[in-house]
């Protein structure tokens, strides 16, 4: 009776992996399957987060499977049906991921099914035609002595067939400060060679390291949520927790998110909003203006500029003045000499980048309305000729070229037309000031130029495309400021976000990678503590490979560990000592089973 029970119940969880995968040919589906009543089972895979990549570093979609949420329990769930497999098309779980696990019994009880169902030698089961099926991970509520938090197999296949499964099994304990708790590297080891019968191990340390807190910027950041870190790989680990040799590889890691009040060019960024703010009102009607002035309004400024200019008509057309000067200096005043002198105000503005300048500060329509009005009055009577940029071609620097032939056509300054006008004079400076970066005073070569400042899109993509260059001028900054980068690493650091952002919308949230000696920020790091540190012990080639990884972290491997503290803060402390960071241990074994 129990070896029938066991067959139906194969069968029963092999026809729904089936359907599920079946399902999920085209897309992953979106709501999970139900197993016997009590197991929830969902296909994970694409750009889906997978909870288990921590322990595993497959490919392939995976299933997930954790304990259902009862008709009871969920008041949601639609009418149960008499079949052992439901398709749970309305019904998502509410409860925390720690409320979801399975009993480790239960869970070690779905893995033999799933191995049973993979071995080809069954045929009782009448599956003919064996399917390999993607890798399966049991969520396991930790109540056995080893704290197992996940139980995972995976098909070990020849061409269609399959030979074997890997079985994981991981275990996950803390957050702890008491370094008595971990492991000793020669005992992992010995056990190691133990379980697998191995006469020759090999292992490869891994440590992450996070820069940003190092370089006295935690407090930002972490409100913001930026990061800049750094991964460090090598081979033949000697000791638990030892720092990673400088013939490591290292690849840092970063996000930043733009809008720091102590970046150096803060005030692009500022530009940069008031652009969007004008392309956004271009496309709804409805226009965001900054808070009017404190010292003079945009109006003010503007009358003084047009006054200036008249003055030094019948003189050397030099633009720009003292005051201005020392506003600029005034304003990066804080700033690293090589900082300043990099990131600063460009000196070679045009006529319309200066009125930009003076305008960006414009608080209402029709203030708009009245700063145009003068400009064109000066124009249409010759009362100044001023100097713009060759190629400039925005509707005031027609108006400009015209007037020097002293025509010039009748402007109506009227519905969207000067919030265009605006627009268009702002977008060509912060263009000019972005090239003037990237190909002047970075001397890096913007390979992607074309894409980036080309009139030939609409101009609210042209917006768009100033926005993702600004968000690697942030990265530029941050690298230059906190790490000290030189020309040498930012020249690929930023031919790498070029690349992405040539190929995808803005994201502040993406981790951009570049490839590094650790040398080069190992003084950020030496004195700290890693934010991750492991160690993996290998034996075997090829399929017969097995591992045994041990590791530590700050933050909570598992979104449902036996410990109530999970995600501890960076910072977090024992007995004030800021040296007793807290780490969680996690441990995954992985044994095989042959079926052949």
């Amino acid at each position: 009776m129990a070896a029938e029970r066991r067959r139906r119940a194969g069968g029963g969880l092999s026809g729904l992996l089936l359907r599920i995968l079946e399902d999920g040919k085209d897309s992953i589906p979106e709501h999970p399957y139900f197993y016997e009543a009590d197991v929830e089972i969902s296909l994970v895979g694409g750009s889906c987060k997978s909870p288990v990549e921590n322990f595993w570093n497959g490919s392939s979609a995976v299933y997930i499977l954790q304990k259902a949420v009862s008709v009871q329990e969920s008041n949601s769930m639609e009418e149960s049906t008499t079949d052992d497999a439901v398709y749970a098309s309305e019904v998502l779980p509410k409860e925390s991921p720690g409320t979801l696990a399975l009993s480790v019994g239960r869970a070690k009880q779905l893995i033999s099914l799933y191995t049973m169902v993979q071995n080809p030698n069954m045929t009782y089961l009448g599956t003919s035609d064996l399917v390999v099926l993607p890798p399966l991970w049991a969520r396991c509520d930790g109540s056995d002595p080893q704290h197992t938090c996940w139980i995972g197999a995976e098909p070990l296949r020849a061409g269609n067939k399959v030979t074997g499964l890997n079985i994981y099994m991981v275990s996950c304990d803390g957050p702890t400060a008491d370094k008595t708790r971990f492991a000793n590297l020669e005992e992992l080891k010995m056990e190691h060679k133990i379980r697998h019968h191995s006469s020759v191990l090999t292992t490869k340390g891994f440590a992450r390291y996070e820069l940003i807190a190092a370089a006295a910027m935690e407090d930002t950041i972490a409100e913001s949520g930026s990061s800049i870190s750094v991964d460090i790989t090598w081979n033949g680990v000697e000791k638990i927790l030892e720092t990673p040799p400088l013939t490591s590889a290292a690849t840092l890691n970063i996000a930043l998110e733009s809008g720091d009040p102590r970046s150096p060019v803060f005030h692009l960024y500022r530009e940069l909003q008031f652009l969007l703010a004008l392309a956004e009102g271009l496309k709804t009607g409805v226009t965001e203006w900054p808070e009017p002035s404190e010292s003079e309004s945009a109006l003010k400024l503007v009358q003084e500029f047009l006054t200036d200019l008249k003055k030094k008509l019948d003189g050397d057309c030099i633009f720009g003045s003292k005051n201005e000067t020392e506003k600029i200096k005034c304003d990066t005043a804080a700033v690293d000499s090589c900082i300043k002198s990099m990131f600063g105000e460009r000196g070679d503005l045009d006529f319309t980048e200066q009125l930009w300048c003076k305008m960006k500060s414009v608080s209402s329509y029709q203030e708009l309305i009245d700063c145009f009005t003068l400009v064109i009055k000066s124009l249409q009577c010759g009362e100044i000729q001023p100097w713009i940029h060759q190629g400039s071609s925005s509707f005031l620097s027609q108006l400009i070229q015209q007037s020097y032939h002293g025509k010039m056509e009748d402007v109506s300054l009227s519905d969207i037309t000067p919030i265009q006008m605006l627009l268009e004079i702002g977008l060509e400076k912060m263009k000019k000031d972005y090239v003037s970066f990237f190909i002047g005073k970075s001397r890096i070569s913007l390979l992607f130029q074309d894409y980036f400042i080309s009139t030939s899109v609409d101009l609210q993509e042209q917006v768009h495309h100033v926005q993702k260059l600004h968000h690697v001028l942030e990265i530029m900054v941050s690298c230059t400021g906190l790490l000290q980068f030189r020309h040498e690493n930012l020249f690929p650091l930023t031919q790498i976000c070029m690349k992405y952002y040539k190929e995808n919308p803005l994201n502040e949230k993406h981790v951009f990678q570049l490839p590094i000696r650790p040398a080069l920020v190992k003084k950020f790091y030496q004195n700290d503590n890693p934010e991750v540190w492991k160690v993996e012990i290998s034996s075997g080639h090829g399929q017969k490979e097995v591992k045994t990884t041990w590791q530590i972290s700050t933050k909570a491997p598992v979104e449902h560990g036996t410990s109530n503290s999970s995600g501890f803060l960076l910072d977090s402390t024992v007995n004030g000592s800021s040296e007793e960071r807290l780490y969680f241990i996690s441990m995954t074994q992985c044994s095989q089973v042959h079926f052949t």
